[in-house]
């Protein structure tokens, strides 16, 4: 009732959710009481008190201890909010908070940010068609929107504005009579098959790192492989050969979809190339800790350190290391002695989330 831009429905389903739930009964750090639905979190406390303060909310306290966003409350908490004028709403918010009111705020913003970035992303594409010296018109856009499949205009500059649509990939499409058309992609003809076989070559076999200056390959970003880990080769028409683990989480639709287009690879020696991985340290967030993994990593092993993010939390840690290692022997080897710290509780390699591309 307060927006009219709101969508009805969805009030309406977010509403029907807090009836009939059980209650909690929170206090400010004023000790004035609050009563929310069962299962709340700190950012529906946050929202309860002001929109201004759940838009801005970082964290909080619960009964004077340091809470994340989406720390679940129970009766008789004390709940103290912590802002920054940085801070504003993200889509995963909407997973972690029960109230209707909560959900209807964070729908609002999101959506005014959509809007604020598509004017942006719509002077982006302005100037690029007048760079192009075609008009803007309805027709062009449409274009645009059918060969990205993209539903409406609005997502469409707000993409652009975000940097998930190049505007370079406009050199696919052809230019007539103010007009744009995209060049439809060539299908795979028998010269590709031809190169397959040509890069296959007698063994059947791809050694990467040996031999390819002719060969254009990339270590795929989805599953990011090091030397020593299981791979295969898939050939791509525009981007060469993308190096894949075998346990990747895309390789069952490549081996099922595209065999044909499959190589088998095995690493050669790679000791002067260092590769990025990525480890996740949990433990006791003791004092030296972290001094102690990064001696371990910087003078035993001697691996220079990409990133590193420590975050702390009622007395424990969970750090994220991103390095480089040169092959899954080298990583191991890390991982064991990072295990065998004091105060370490957990040592594991990240696949994929952390890697670059």
């Amino acid at each position: 009732l307060e927006n009219p831009e709101s969508n009805a429905l969805d009030f309406l389903d977010d509403f029907r959710l807090n009836l009939f739930s059980d209650e909690i009964f929170v206090f400010t750090p004023k000790g004035e009481l609050r009563t929310l639905p069962a299962n709340s979190t700190s950012l529906d406390f946050a929202f309860d008190i002001h929109t201004d303060i759940g838009v801005k909310c970082i964290g909080a306290k619960v009964n004077h201890k340091l809470v994340p966003l989406s720390h679940t409350l129970k009766s008789g908490d004390q709940v103290e909010i912590i802002t920054s004028s940085k801070q504003f709403p993200k889509e995963d918010w909407l997973n972690f908070v029960t109230t209707a009111k909560a959900k209807s705020k964070i729908k609002n913003a999101l959506k005014e940010e959509k809007r604020t970035l598509g004017e942006e992303g719509k002077m982006i594409v302005e100037r690029k068609f007048k760079h192009l010296k075609v008009s803007l018109s309805q027709g062009n856009i449409n274009e645009l929107l059918s060969h990205y499949k993209i539903p409406s205009t609005l997502d469409f500059y707000y993409r652009v504005a975000k940097g998930v649509i190049d505007l370079k990939d406009l050199k696919d499409f052809k230019i007539e009579k103010d007009q744009i058309k995209f060049k439809p992609q060539k299908q795979e003809t028998p010269g590709f098959e031809q190169m397959v076989k040509s890069i296959r070559g007698t063994s059947d076999m791809l050694v990467i790192g040996d031999n390819l200056e002719k060969i254009d390959y990339k270590l795929s970003p989805c599953c990011n492989p090091i030397p020593g880990d299981e791979v295969f080769g898939f050939l791509s028409i525009h981007e060469g050969i993308k190096i894949h683990k075998t346990n990747c989480p895309n390789a069952i639709q490549l081996l099922s979809n595209y065999a044909y287009r499959i190589v088998k690879a095995r690493w050669t020696n790679q000791e002067q190339i260092a590769f990025l991985a990525g480890v996740r340290i949990t433990g006791s967030d003791e004092v030296g800790v972290v001094n102690n993994i990064t001696r371990i990593i910087s003078e035993e092993f001697k691996v220079n350190i990409r990133s590193l993010s420590v975050d702390s939390q009622d007395g424990m840690f969970e750090g994220t290391i991103m390095l480089f290692v040169h092959d899954t022997d080298h990583l191991t080897g890390l991982i064991k002695k990072l295990r065998a710290l004091h105060g370490i509780l957990k040592v594991d390699r990240i696949d994929g989330e952390h890697a670059i591309g």
